[in-house]
């Protein structure tokens, strides 16, 4: 299974660059043993309409475009559900097993997704109630993913 994480906004080079990396090089060759690859990371800029619902709808449409090939969307959304790293890790797992061929995971800019986005995705997901920076919220993502598939694999890395 292919997988999209798609973001809005870029991230500066620097120490929250260097901490994605370090996640997203972990997670890629465990999940390719997982059958989940390639993983396509992608960043596009933020709108800058003057309203929020212009933004949001401009964001939408470059995110819907990037997955437009996604079986299966979820939507990265503070109000979505709390999943613990087990549970994720099962989502991710019955993604792939569910005969997907690709899967996309949306992030959206700093004022939330349009309506649009929601309706299309398959599972809207929170990494939890607290307000994140979007950078972090990538990097909390990536560690995340990587834990799942080690959580997959049987890696000793995830130890709850």
């Amino acid at each position: 299974m292919r997988l999209l994480v798609a973001a809005i906004g870029r991230l500066k080079d620097g120490a929250e660059r260097e901490l994605l990396s370090r996640y997203v090089s972990r997670f890629e060759p465990v999940a390719k043993r997982l059958g989940i690859a390639p993983v396509a990371w992608l960043e596009f800029p933020e709108s800058r309409a003057a309203s929020t619902d212009k933004r949001c709808a401009e964001e939408a449409a470059v995110l819907l475009n990037a997955a437009r090939d996604a079986g299966y969307i979820i939507a990265l959304d503070v109000a979505g559900k709390a999943l613990s790293s087990e549970a994720f890790a099962r989502a991710l797992a019955t993604v792939r097993d569910g005969g997907h061929k690709s899967a996309a995971i949306l992030i959206g800019g700093p004022d939330g997704f349009a309506p649009e986005v929601l309706l299309a995705a398959h599972l809207r997901f929170s990494l939890g109630a607290i307000t994140l920076p979007h950078a972090l919220a990538r990097i909390v993502l990536a560690e995340q993913l990587y834990r799942a598939a080690t959580i997959l694999s049987g890696h000793p890395y995830h130890r709850a």
